[in-house]
């Protein structure tokens, strides 16, 4: 909804709290529900989760539910799992999940089982600030503050593969090229009961290689927009795998890409108008469109990292370059998917910016997170990065910094970019470095592991 509250932590006064638990218990009796999932997001956007018997569901979505602190701040480095952490002990205690009682859905794809999205909390009450949902709560409280609302929808490209067969010691996966003729039940079942439960898909297709699909998201206000990708990353995998398919959002290092572009505008906080429609042809944004679009090319090179945030899916801001460099200049356009920034204006909902630099591989709620904080610091500073360009101009170095190709180097602008820090937090820095320096030191050996079978499917 367009006037929930973003910053809240997903907790209703006593009275509210309780009737609402009494409503869903109601439903799992009505329904036969014998399962509940309570699930948080790690670092990935992988859903970390406790399911618990359906009886003891109304004492758990009162008190919420213990989990080892460590299966959401995951580094894979032991010789660094203290982030954010005074001592190892806090690191191996429990935090609590606390469910936002207002995603609680039933799966249709999971047997008489439901799922409730939690916030993650310390034993005192506190937000736990290396969360990603936490962080982009956080962020659409800010904007809301200045009296503005998010409008945005993913797009996200992923592959569909047959199961992943041993050959030659090797791991072999074979693309469903045949998907959308053969099989397009499969897909069409899954969308269907991802409506059901609130994530509204506008549309489906084959991509650019074989076995390679995209899904387009209805627009939504707020938080719903990660939540709802949240939703379908976790949800396309579990239905796949019931049709004997493995479904991946991994770019491997052959430059086999998948985008996740985050389409978005601003509206005024009663939902009624869009801040970056001039309503003229002549004008591409308006003054607040180009002072946002302006902190996103601002921060771009910090951006890049948090929103494509794999070694392999930065090869893709090269295109079709022939000479070897360490990184591109930033670029904006109108109508043209080439640029780093693609400015939209057509349709019911008006004009609209595509971040083109997302993987799908990210984090929907940090590239939600990440594209709020860089876009309110060009409206809070007033800045004009646009003026004297032209929709069809690269910026400068001088205009706006460059993305970094290396993931290495955008690790190294997030961290001198004092003003995405502050926004983001430290402790979720320190983490995010933590977890993006590991891999880069065993990427090339986790490679064949992470594109088919384990962690980033």
């Amino acid at each position: 909804s367009k006037d929930a509250d973003p910053s809240g932590d997903g907790t209703e006064d006593s009275f509210s709290l309780i009737a609402l638990v009494e409503r869903l218990k109601q439903q799992i009796a009505r329904e036969d529900i014998r399962f509940v999932r309570f699930e948080a997001t790690d670092l990935h956007g992988v859903s970390r989760s406790k399911t618990i018997p359906a009886r003891f569901f109304p004492d758990k979505a009162l008190n919420g539910i213990c989990m080892p602190r460590s299966y959401l701040e995951l580094t894979l480095d032991r010789k660094d799992n203290e982030v954010d952490q005074i001592s190892s002990k806090q690191f191996n205690s429990d935090i609590l999940l606390k469910p936002d009682l207002q995603t609680f859905q039933v799966l249709p794809w999971n047997d008489k089982t439901a799922r409730v999205i939690c916030d993650s909390f310390t034993f005192l009450g506190n937000p736990l600030l290396t969360s990603p949902r936490y962080l982009a709560k956080h962020l659409l409280s800010q904007l809301q503050e200045r009296g503005f609302l998010l409008h945005s929808a993913f797009i996200y490209e992923f592959c569909i593969f047959g199961v992943a067969e041993i050959i030659n010691s090797k791991t072999i996966a074979f693309p469903a090229a045949t998907l959308l003729s053969d099989h397009q039940m499969f897909m069409q079942e899954f969308l269907e009961g991802m409506y059901y439960i609130g994530g509204n898909i506008e549309s489906f297709s084959s991509s650019s290689f074989p076995g390679q699909m995209q899904v387009s998201f209805v627009p939504e206000y707020g938080l719903a927009a990660a939540d709802n990708a949240f939703t379908f990353k976790t949800g396309i995998k579990e239905a796949a795998k019931k049709q004997d398919y493995i479904t991946s959002f991994y770019t491997d290092s052959a430059g086999f890409y998948n985008s996740g572009v985050l389409s978005h505008s601003l509206w005024d906080v009663s939902g009624a108008k869009n801040v970056f429609h001039t309503g003229s042809r002549g004008e591409v944004l308006t003054d607040i469109g180009k002072k946002w679009l302006s902190g996103l090319l601002q921060h771009s090179a910090a951006l890049s990292c948090l929103v494509s945030p794999g070694a392999a899916s930065r090869k893709r801001f090269l295109k079709d370059e022939k000479d070897p460099q360490d990184s591109i200049c930033t670029t904006w356009g109108s109508n043209n998917k080439t640029f780093a920034y693609n400015i939209k204006s057509h349709g019911c909902n008006g004009t609209y910016i595509e971040n083109m630099l997302c993987s799908s591989t990210a984090n929907p709620y940090l590239v939600l997170a990440a594209t709020v904080a860089a876009g309110l610091d060009g409206i809070r500073r007033g800045l004009d990065l646009i003026e004297g360009t032209n929709s069809h101009t690269k910026l400068t170095e001088q205009k706006a910094p460059s993305i970094p190709l290396k993931l290495e180097d955008a690790l190294t602008a997030l961290e001198e970019d004092t003003y995405m820090r502050a926004s983001l937090g430290e402790p979720f820095i320190h983490y995010f470095m933590a977890m993006k320096r590991y891999e880069l030191e065993t990427d090339e050996g986790d490679t064949e592991r992470n594109k088919f079978l384990e962690y980033f499917i």
